[in-house]
């Protein structure tokens, strides 16, 4: 037999013809990046401990408290009579710990006073809007220069208040003045700190592959940025300071539906709606990214000694094009290359 190609040819079946072929599915919602990271720490960040449970926790460290310290006590005293020497150093050890837990007690409480100072001025403010009574407007930017006196960065913005605070004849005039030349400058440095973090969290989301990695990851990058938000705004970040405010900017954000997630967040990042075309990795991180800046925004607002005037508050829009548009390019470089 002679051994060669065959040639069928099929009459039935039409050659397919590839303009009627059926378009590729887009990733549907269920599998497209959420930022669950993001999504989840928000919620760890905003629940509220039961009733039932701040007792539980309560007696627990007054039980352990009362452990603690009657075990050192029944040191102390029992290397006393062994060891009158050694006793006596570990009683001075033991002072010294307890000296050093009652600087940071008093450190925690001067963190939160000024923290409720920063609120009482942005509460006084408000009124002094609301009533257009200049005295009181006078009066919240004497507190305000008083506030940011020992920090070199506002001299210039100090001087050019009380320069200029003589020409003002009203509250809207003399609180604008103040918000220009003193809270616009810190309004910089926060919006770095934001940038900063969704950047962090974008990355570690779409480097790391480990289940609950990028969950601690953004809520310890958000901690730390809603942390330095309050110092750059006048406050000190305490640990109860800190986690209370970080309590009730995820409480709002949760209350106001801010953690949802749309294809307009990365827009101005991603050009269009291509977020499917990316890696799920890297679409998680950019949506965890954004979703930071959202908090970013929110922790301003809250740490702010001046309320936003209109049209002056950040956008988080433009602070995730800013802080994400480098790893975008840098993702799409990588898949060009490969």
């Amino acid at each position: 037999m002679a051994q060669g190609p065959v040639l069928i040819e099929i009459e039935d079946e039409p050659a397919p013809k590839v303009a009627e072929a059926p378009p590729v599915p887009d990733v549907s919602p269920a599998v497209a990046p959420r930022g669950d990271a993001m999504q989840m720490a928000a919620r760890v960040a905003a629940a509220k401990p039961s009733r039932l449970g701040r007792l539980f926790w309560g007696l627990a460290g007054a039980l352990l408290t009362a452990v603690l310290s009657a075990a050192a006590w029944n040191f102390v005293m029992a290397w006393i009579e062994r060891a009158p020497l050694l006793g006596w150093a570990f009683t001075g050890l033991l002072a010294a710990f307890v000296l050093t837990l009652l600087v940071i007690a008093l450190r925690e409480l001067s963190a939160l006073r000024r923290l409720t100072r920063l609120d009482g001025l942005r509460h006084d403010a408000a009124q002094a809007l609301e009533q257009n009574d200049l005295a009181a407007a006078r009066a919240v930017t004497d507190r305000l220069d008083a506030l940011y006196r020992a920090r070199p960065e506002t001299e210039w913005g100090r001087a050019r208040l009380a320069e200029l605070r003589g020409d003002q004849m009203d509250a809207t005039g003399l609180l604008a003045l103040a918000e220009d030349t003193l809270v616009a400058p810190l309004d910089q440095a926060a919006e770095r700190e934001v940038e900063a973090a969704a950047r962090q969290v974008a990355t570690v989301t779409a480097l790391v592959p480990l289940a609950l990695a990028d969950v601690v990851a953004a809520l310890t990058a958000n901690l730390r940025m809603i942390r330095r938000i309050a110092e750059v705004y006048g406050g000190r970040g305490g640990v109860v300071g800190s986690w209370r405010l970080t309590r009730a900017v995820m409480a709002h954000l949760v209350a106001t539906g801010a953690v949802a997630v749309g294809d307009d967040m990365l827009e101005p990042v991603l050009g269009g709606s291509i977020l499917g075309k990316l890696s799920r990795r890297f679409g998680e991180g950019l949506v965890n990214g954004a979703l930071t800046a959202r908090v970013g925004v929110a922790a301003m607002e809250v740490c702010r000694p001046l309320a936003f005037a209109p049209g002056t508050r950040p956008k988080a829009r433009n602070l995730v094009k800013q802080a994400l548009s480098g790893l975008f390019q840098t993702q799409r470089s990588t898949n060009g290359q490969e």
